[in-house]
């Protein structure tokens, strides 16, 4: 009797914690979003602003570069543009975070056109829906199982991702396009794959239909970047060539660093767990992230994903108000003894290489396993709707 008397009262207790950090949580919502508004949108028109001089100056550099400095300054800006329309305004513009504020409608999420090569309607399927609803759970989140790649101990072992983490970086050379790949489904069918399945089916018009996609994105995106402006450039077509060539795997190398760091090494979930309400989903959200601390001028560059956290708790919000509510989130997991993971980000990136070279193995076992199971054992999970 007694046992079961201070079982009950330890469940009581984490119950009424993570329902406190719940409204603390909402409250921080409910606050900010009544302050977005002039502010906000004056942040975007001058992202956008910086990002469309910088490909402007960009592209005239290289075209007219004579020797490396030229050259090198030019790659250097096309790169800052491209990771501008990539991460600050195209990830945020997608998940609709400009769409109630007072802006251009190019920023809103119904008309936005992504400057990178990948398509948005898949993009909004397969990350707003399935990636952020069901982050980091086994058989839900296709972003774990990625191609050939080994994100999370819960994927199935397989002979290629002995090659770990080679493998993982070579992707990053070519993330955007990978991204593609994998959004439209083509990476499953390639694979042979089905399991989380993008596409509904492997019917020959499926299949077509999602090459169309795939194709079509890349052939108006590369054909600007590979073919156009080089043959704008006449005799200096080779050098415009591989600037662009440089400015695009720039982009992606760190586009694929900061998204690794986002996910790989925190917390994951077995099949068919599902939170029990919005706080335990809250607390979910928050122990399947983790933060990287740079300095504020490199955060417009990672579009605010340097706080992944935060950005899983209000994937709406504009980036630069994650960065301004993040220390209040911290406060709020400290004081409801919610696990925050922020670390720099040269000691997160190791981590995360440290990782990926554990999932090499077989016998990697899931992160915080132990922690999973005393909450299931205690009721905090149940197998019902995600908030």
């Amino acid at each position: 009797m007694g046992t079961a008397t201070t079982s009950n009262a330890q469940f009581e207790s984490e119950a009424r914690r993570i329902e406190s950090f719940g409204r603390a949580i909402d409250a921080i919502r409910r606050e900010v979003e009544t302050e977005l508004g002039k502010e906000d949108a004056a942040h975007i028109r001058r992202i956008g602003l910086l990002s469309s001089n910088l490909e402007r100056a960009g592209r005239v550099l290289l075209h007219f570069s004579f020797e490396p400095v030229t050259f090198g300054l030019g790659v250097g800006a096309l790169w800052i543009h491209k990771r501008l329309e990539l991460m600050e305004i195209g990830h945020m513009a997608l998940h609709g975070a400009y769409d109630r504020l007072d802006v251009d409608r190019r920023y809103q999420n119904d008309f936005f056109r992504w400057k990178a090569p990948i398509d948005e309607k898949s993009w909004r399927v397969g990350h707003n829906v399935r990636h952020h609803q069901y982050t980091n759970i086994e058989g839900r989140d296709p972003d774990i199982d990625f191609g050939g790649l080994r994100l999370s101990p819960r994927v199935a072992y397989r002979r290629a991702h002995v090659l770990q983490p080679f493998t993982n970086l070579l992707t990053w050379l070519g993330f955007a396009s990978a991204i593609n790949l994998h959004v439209t489904g083509l990476l499953d069918v390639y694979l042979g794959r089905g399991d989380p399945d993008v596409l509904p089916d492997r019917k020959p018009e499926t299949l077509r239909a999602a090459h169309r996609t795939f194709f079509s994105k890349m052939a108006r995106y590369y054909g600007r970047e590979y073919v156009l402006f080089p043959l704008l450039a006449g005799p200096f077509l080779w050098k415009v060539l591989l600037g662009n060539v440089m400015s695009e795997i720039g982009r992606d190398i760190c586009a694929g660093a900061v998204i690794y760091c986002g996910h790989v090494g925190a917390k994951d979930y077995p099949v068919g767990t599902r939170a029990g309400g919005r706080a335990r989903w809250y607390v979910m959200q928050v122990e399947a992230a983790r933060n990287v601390e740079v300095p504020a001028a490199l955060s417009i560059l990672f579009g605010g994903l340097d706080y992944q956290i935060e950005h899983h708790l209000f994937p709406r919000l504009p980036p630069n108000r994650l960065r301004e509510i993040a220390p209040r989130v911290r406060a709020a997991c400290k004081a409801h003894d919610v696990r925050y993971l922020s670390k720099g980000a040269s000691e997160t990136l190791r981590d995360v290489m440290s990782e990926l070279g554990r999932l090499s193995h077989r016998e990697a076992k899931p992160a915080g396993g132990g922690q999973e199971r005393t909450l299931k054992r205690r009721r905090l999970l149940h197998p019902c709707s995600a908030a």
